[in-house]
């Protein structure tokens, strides 16, 4: 599911469970990851959450 893409699984699955589970804002997602060294921006974080947030919500 997260093949092909720029940052590891474990990396897009924790921002998506991050904004799902604490219902965090993407700039928030952002400021998190980038506590723990990942730099990312929030229009990926959204772009994240359209792709593979369905199966965090079902």
């Amino acid at each position: 599911m997260y093949s092909a893409y720029r940052y590891p699984a474990q990396i897009s699955s924790h921002g998506v469970w991050l904004y799902h589970r604490f219902t965090l804002s993407f700039r928030d997602v952002e400021e998190l990851l980038a506590a723990r060294g990942v730099t990312v921006s929030y229009e990926t974080v959204s772009n994240w959450r359209l792709k593979f947030g369905n199966r965090y919500c079902k």
